[in-house]
């Protein structure tokens, strides 16, 4: 039987101790998936105030007397079902505004050196400092975890596996004006093959380059990332290492996202008893103020309100929704523009129209369970969460066919139905008119009550948890790590 593996995650925020997005919820739901494939994680985290909370009194096991600018400590704790080893550096994340960015949004100066202390930290963690957890392979997510390949690589000698996981290729952590030395890398990692991008240090770059393997959120995600309209700039290097790159679907915890026990809701219910949603969309259209009905369809938004996300093109279908007899519910906050447009809109529009800027998770889960169908239209879409938790909560997703939206939902048509493998509406390509044709086929399906009941049904059936992918991330983390 093989041995239990031993993996350090490394990101810069996990659910639910933090957590600003997807990548958030994966951090904290794959840990224990891992643990049923033999895998023991331990997830590296900075010691902002909400995790030093957490984990108050927890043992040092490592100490810094200088780390980027101040002293530091690793410690360790268990905390909300986690294993953690916890960089605790108040001159780097001791600070009231949000985990990148100060109450006004503006980012801090000083990130690069921030998460070059996470890297760090966690490439010393892989050489043994931590006595009694020494991993078998480092699993960095995302830029701001990208030099801890970096720096396992440079360090030489011995080391453990590495992985670097993208969950949005968008965000690369790209600093000009900072010498290597200052962040303790050599000279020669100045190149082309090392951490040297367009002048500056490219934190994702870096990862990108010298991890031993590669992974993405969904496999078409990891096909889009290697072309110059998905690649971001960085597609020729992912090109050269597409020999190392998997797309590994992420999933949700079903454990959190189960409508039959969710404590966020006014009415449990399951694929066999789906009538208690009712009561689940009273409430919401309840506490959103919209007007009562049976009739109307209810679509819903739990997203950043962003251009990435394509939330002006749910703004120009709205009309399309409206003539349609439909209500539209929003939860999210992101761009300006699109924050007053959409409270225009719900101005404009009273009783069919709500809008909450924001996040509010108790009321994201009773949007999934009380809207009939969720947009998801991103322009680009690694993987997405809100379509799998629509899924299990039975709301048909209307989504964009791209990245993980693609590789989720199966288009409902004839021959779907006629199989029982539909489970949403897709559409393409991703631009306005082509969401007001899919909010007409959502609509023309919600008519036909015996379909929609059918592809309802087989939409909350499908398996969205951690299970098939948590196997693959053990497969590849044996594939490896030698013997």
């Amino acid at each position: 039987m093989a041995r239990t593996l031993r993996v350090l995650s490394v990101a810069a925020e996990a659910y639910p101790l933090v957590k600003t997005g997807g990548l958030g919820d994966v951090a904290g739901a794959l840990p224990a998936a891992l643990a049923l494939e033999d895998v023991a994680v331990r997830t590296m985290l900075p010691g902002y105030p909400p995790v030093m909370a957490a984990i108050a009194g927890a043992p040092v096991v490592h100490e810094y007397a200088a780390l980027f600018g101040g002293p530091a400590r690793i410690r360790w704790s268990h905390a909300r079902g986690l294993d953690l080893l916890v960089l605790d550096a108040p001159h780097l994340f001791a600070r009231d505004g949000g985990l990148y960015a100060d109450a006004s949004g503006t980012a801090y100066g000083d990130n690069a050196f921030r998460f070059a202390a996470l890297s760090r930290a966690a490439a010393d963690v892989g050489h043994g400092v931590v006595a009694d957890f020494v991993p078998d392979v480092v699993h960095a997510h995302d830029w701001q975890a990208g030099l801890a390949p970096a720096y396992l690589h440079y360090d030489g000698g011995a080391r453990p596996a590495t992985v670097m996981t993208v969950h949005n290729l968008a965000f690369q952590g790209q600093y000009g004006g900072i010498s290597l030395d200052a962040l303790g890398l050599p000279w020669h990692a100045w190149s082309i093959d090392g951490v040297e991008y367009y002048g500056g240090i490219g934190f994702l770059k870096g990862g990108l380059a010298l991890a031993d393997r590669i992974t993405t959120v969904s496999p078409t995600y990891a096909k889009e990332i290697r072309t110059p309209e998905g690649g971001m700039g960085l597609d020729g290097l992912l090109r050269h290492r597409a020999h190392a790159l998997r797309g590994i679907l992420n999933g949700i915890d079903d454990a959190v996202w189960n409508p039959a026990t969710d404590p966020h809701l006014p009415a449990h219910f399951d694929v066999r008893h789906r009538a208690a949603r009712k009561e689940n969309r009273a409430l919401l259209r309840e506490r959103m103020r919209l007007a009562p009905t049976s009739r109307a369809l209810l679509f819903g938004v739990v997203s950043r309100l962003t251009w990435q996300k394509g939330i002006d093109l749910v703004l120009a279908a709205l009309p399309a929704m409206l003539a349609g007899g439909a209500q539209l519910v929003v939860l999210g906050n992101g761009d300006g523009d699109i924050e007053r447009a959409l409270l225009d809109a719900a101005r404009a529009h009273p009783g069919r129209v709500a809008v909450q800027i924001g996040y509010d998770e108790p009321l994201a889960h009773l949007i999934q369970a009380g809207a009939d169908a969720i947009v998801v239209p991103s322009r680009f879409e690694p993987c997405g969460l809100t379509q799998m938790c629509a899924l299990r909560y039975g709301a048909l997703p209307v989504v964009a066919r791209v990245g993980g939206l693609a590789d989720t939902v199966v288009d409902s048509d004839d021959e779907t139905i006629g199989r029982g493998t539909a489970t949403g509406v897709q559409f393409a390509p991703v631009t306005g008119d082509e969401l007001v044709y899919a909010i007409g086929r959502t609509l023309a399906l919600w008519k036909d009550a015996p379909r929609w009941r059918k592809v309802q049904a087989r939409a909350m059936t499908t398996d969205v948890s951690w299970r098939h992918s948590a196997r693959e991330y053990a497969q590849l983390y044996r594939e490896i790590v030698p013997g």
